[in-house]
Formats: structure tokens, C-alpha cells, sequence
């Protein structure tokens, strides 16, 4: 790194400060500033529960309860019924908890699983990148108060120019691959979700080659490629965003804590969009389902807030090997659950 590139604000200099200063007991004491941030963020996730308690109803012309496996045998079919699951609230509990302190698995784990429980995925993917907005905006603000990276914009620090990077490529590549998957092409799930996994195990072995060397370097422009393959792979499945970007934000030289942050605010910047462009597709005849809907935003209250906490307490060290290890992990989870239906897959093929 040069000398124009030292002197110059990255943004995650106070996480590296905080780790350096404050021993991890010191680092578990919160300040009042963190309380209240934490207060505000459980507001905000409880006022989101409510609104997806009234949108599980399908108040709108173009949400309709659709006829899933899960819906069948609830006897639910051509009704607006529905209920709080309280198996998917512990599920998305623990994957939100995990996606966001370790910057992946919600979309990723979470929806394979979900398919598995008999949901379609005009009832998934929708709802998940409305959970994953908020949690990811939300938990931007909280990775500031909490002192894990710093948002500046006068001058422009490295972790806003990456997000703005990340961001601006991803609202792009977003757009077509939601269009294209559900409007256009309508490829079979099973082959999207064997294309995202073999990309993740991929990019997960490579971070852990690279924990051999002392020092990375950074390179931004890498963040351009990952930030395009991570929107792409959102907008086929939901899933494959948070890996690929924050595995791609630590190979490019990014301190894995920062790399989380960015993580959180592009993924609720480009789910966000993909949630507008969703609701522009029902406008010619795309139908969706709501009912996960305040299941998901119950179990964000909790984890979401929690998250960005444990990655203030633990040093950046830890997070260096937990990102990659656990992205493999997922990966081995994902291979699992859709191991069936690949298997019928090729055997009709």
C-alpha cells in the first residue's frame, strides 16, 4: 500500500484502534450510545413485523396465498390464513444471527431449507430480500455505533467507495438476473443453486489459502467482479450475495470486521432494489406470498442487533477464519439439501 493510501481515511481504522486499545472483556462492555443504537434497531424491526403481520393477510390484488406443499396441508389453499411457524422463527434466528455476524448463510442456508419445508419460491425469495434490506441497512448503523468501521462521506472513506462500488454494480446485475430467472428464462432451481455452491466452495478455499500470507493486498477493483457475480447470484435464489461478497472483500485485502460492515449495508442496498423491482413484476401478473413474512422479521428483532455486537467483542483475527470456514460450512449444508433433488435431476436428464 502506497503512501497516498495510508494517509488516506479507510474507514476500518477504528476497528483496528478498538481491537488494539480494548482488551475483549473491555470491548463486551457496552456504552450508552450502543444501548440506544440497539433500542432504535429493535424499533425498527418491530415496526417491520407488524407491517409484514398485515401484508401475510395478501391485502393486494397480485399477493395471493399460492398453492405450496406447506400450504396444502394446512388446508389453507384459496384462503388468506396463515400463522407465525415457529420452526422457520428458530431457523432464521440462528442464520440471520450468523449471516450477519459472519456476513452470509441467510439467503444461502436459509432458503434451501425453506424449499425443503414445502415452500415455493415466489414465497421465499421475495420476503427474504425484504428481511435482508432492512437487516442489512439497519445493521449498517449498527456496525458504526458500534464502532466496527466508519462511514464517511467528506472526504470519502475507502468503505463508503466500496459500498457505492458494490452497490452501484449490484442494483445493475440484480435487475437481470431477477427479470431473466423468473420472467424470462425460468430456469429450473436445482442448477442455480448447484452454479452458487460451487462458486462459494470455490472462493472459500481460496480465502483460506490466502490467511497463509501476513498481509494482504488491497485491491478495490477486484470488489467491481465479486460485487456483479454476488447480485447475480441474489437475484436467482435470494441466496449467494453475503459469500461472495465478503469472501471476495477479504481475497481483495479487506479487514475481514469492515468487509462485514460493507457486506451488511450492500446487501441491504441491493435487496432493497430487488424488492422494488419484484413489486414492479407484479404488475404483469408475477403473484407473491407474504406469509413468511413476519416469521422472518420476528426472528431479525433479535439476531440482527445481536450480530454486529459479537463482531465488535471479538478481534479481527477470529473473523479472518471464521468468514472463510463458515462459508464452507454452508457450503456443505446447501450441497446436502438440494443433494435429492440433483440427484432425480440428472437421473430424468
Amino acid at each position: 500500500m502506497g503512501d497516498g493510501e495510508m494517509t488516506k481515511k479507510m474507514g476500518w481504522e477504528i476497528g483496528q484502534q478498538l481491537d488494539r486499545e480494548k482488551t475483549w472483556i473491555e470491548r463486551l462492555m457496552p456504552e450508552r450510545d450502543m444501548l440506544m443504537a440497539a433500542f432504535w434497531g429493535v424499533v425498527v424491526f418491530s415496526v417491520l413485523f407488524l407491517v409484514g403481520w398485515w401484508l401475510a393477510g395478501n391485502p393486494f390484488e397480485a399477493t395471493k396465498r399460492i398453492a405450496s406443499p406447506y400450504v396444502k396441508a394446512r388446508g389453507w389453499v384459496g384462503t388468506n390464513n396463515w400463522e407465525i411457524i415457529w420452526s422457520v422463527v428458530a431457523l432464521s434466528m440462528l442464520f440471520e444471527f450468523l449471516d450477519a455476524s459472519a456476513g452470509m448463510g441467510f439467503g444461502t442456508a436459509l432458503t434451501p431449507l425453506l424449499l425443503l419445508i414445502g415452500f415455493d419460491p415466489k414465497q421465499i425469495v421475495p420476503v427474504v430480500m425484504v428481511q435482508q434490506g432492512a437487516a442489512g441497512i439497519v445493521g449498517a448503523f449498527l456496525h458504526n455505533e458500534f464502532q466496527n468501521v466508519e462511514w464517511k462521506f467528506k472526504p470519502m472513506s475507502e468503505t463508503v467507495r466500496l459500498w457505492l462500488i458494490i452497490g452501484g454494480v449490484g442494483l445493475v446485475m440484480v435487475a437481470l438476473s431477477v427479470t431473466a430467472v423468473y420472467k424470462v428464462l425460468q430456469l429450473p432451481k436445482i442448477f442455480i443453486q448447484v452454479y452458487v455452491n460451487a462458486l462459494l466452495l470455490f472462493m472459500g478455499l481460496v480465502s483460506l489459502f490466502q490467511l497463509k500470507r501476513r498481509e494482504r493486498k488491497y485491491r478495490p477493483w477486484l470488489m467491481a467482479f465479486f460485487a456483479g457475480l454476488a447480485a447475480f447470484n441474489k437475484g436467482l435464489g435470494g441466496g449467494g450475495y453475503g459469500p461472495v461478497t465478503t469472501v471476495g472483500g477479504i481475497i481483495s485485502g479487506v479487514p475481514a470486521k469492515a468487509m462485514l460492515a460493507v457486506t451488511a449495508i450492500s446487501e441491504g442496498t441491493v435487496s432493497t432494489f430487488s424488492v422494488l423491482i419484484w413489486l414492479l413484476m407484479l404488475q404483469s401478473g408475477v403473484v407473491i406470498d407474504y406469509i413468511l413474512l413476519p416469521s422472518l422479521m420476528m426472528a431479525t428483532v433479535f439476531s440482527a442487533v445481536a450480530a454486529p455486537y459479537a463482531i465488535r467483542v471479538f478481534p479481527e483475527k477470529i473473523w479472518a477464519y471464521v468468514v472463510p470456514s463458515y462459508c464452507l460450512i454452508v457450503t456443505a449444508l446447501s450441497f446436502y439439501l438440494m443433494a435429492p433433488e440433483l440427484i432425480k435431476a440428472l437421473k430424468l436428464g
